[in-house]
């Protein structure tokens, strides 16, 4: 099988590609991205190109030809580019990747990176929506993941090949670029003054671990890929031993821009999430992909605040 993995450059695209590494049955692993890996990879082979750069893209995914596509693609706001960037991004991504795969004529899988925001928030959507529920976002990150969802199961369509949209929980980790991550790692992390709404994350290891397991799946259809458990904004700060900061509705503005300033500016499906929790149900995918045991919500959120100890040398040390 020759597989074809957009975004291969991000933390999750790296780890894809890296578990797909240790399986027999991929021949030929090739990733595209506008920066490269930040981690080594064995037999993966890289190609930088920028997702803007549609026909230079479309050329070579037609060239590849792959025969399945793990499309991680999907960009986050405030992951590593802007909302705007974030969305530009994406849309190009998918819809040049997906159908240049498909005019080669040898797709016969796609796997796709979605997210439980696809759900949205509010009155009339369930608290905890299993993949019955239906898709109604209500921020612009759930708005990309829901056009994502749709270009990748047209072309599974029209090319007979099963689509499996992997709905991930926020993606955290020490090392992830996650807009939710850096904004519970300031000293000072402005919580809801009158209410604490739980929400659910997964670690990259098994985000990465579902998006590769769905490709050896035929399933056609969303997955919820979910951490056990919940934590919510109070309990997460309180973890990490940072300081909350309580807001009212009136002063949420005022507390978006003082995060900002601080290198944490907050999409608005991290604004959600925080007034309104975020969670899912992800027992069918359990099922499905034969995942085992998933890292709980407060393990990921306890693995967010390590760091690694520094041991300073000194000078009659280092000459030593």
């Amino acid at each position: 099988m020759r597989v074809l993995v957009t975004g291969m450059g991000g933390e999750l695209g790296t780890r894809v590609a890296q578990v797909l590494e240790e399986r027999d049955d991929i021949d030929e692993i090739v990733g595209v991205d506008f920066v490269p890996p930040r981690r080594r990879l064995r037999r993966s082979e890289f190609h930088r190109i920028d997702p803007l750069e549609r026909e230079r893209l479309a050329d070579f995914v037609t060239t590849l030809a792959p025969d399945a596509v793990v499309h991680v693609g999907v960009y986050e706001p405030y992951a590593r580019l802007d909302p705007r960037g974030a969305q530009q991004y994406t849309e190009a991504c998918t819809v040049t990747a997906l159908g240049a795969a498909a005019r080669a004529g040898k797709l016969r899988r796609i796997v796709v990176r979605s997210g439980v925001e696809i759900y949205g928030r509010g009155r009339g959507r369930a608290a905890v929506p299993d993949e019955h529920a239906a898709a109604a976002p209500t921020t612009a990150f759930g708005h990309s993941c829901l056009q994502v969802e749709a270009i990748a199961s047209a072309v599974g369509r029209a090319q007979h090949a099963p689509v499996t949209a992997v709905r991930l929980a926020p993606v955290v980790g020490s090392h992830v670029p996650s807009p939710l991550g850096r904004l519970l790692r300031l000293p000072l992390v402005p919580v809801p003054a009158l209410a604490d709404p739980a929400f659910a994350l997964v670690s990259p290891e098994d985000a990465s671990r579902a998006l590769v397991a769905a490709l050896g799946r035929d399933h056609d259809g969303p997955l919820n890929v979910v951490g056990p458990g919940a934590a919510s904004p109070w309990q997460a700060v309180r973890l990490g031993g940072r300081v909350p900061f309580p807001v009212l509705a009136a002063g949420w503005q005022v507390a978006y821009r003082m995060v900002e300033l601080a290198g944490a500016p907050i999409p608005s499906h991290v604004a959600e999430l925080l007034a309104k929790g975020r969670a899912a149900d992800g027992a069918r995918a359990l099922e499905v992909l034969g995942l085992g045991r998933l890292r709980s919500t407060l393990e990921i959120c306890v693995e967010l605040f390590e760091w690694a100890t520094v041991t300073h040398i000194r000078a009659s040390q280092a000459a030593a």
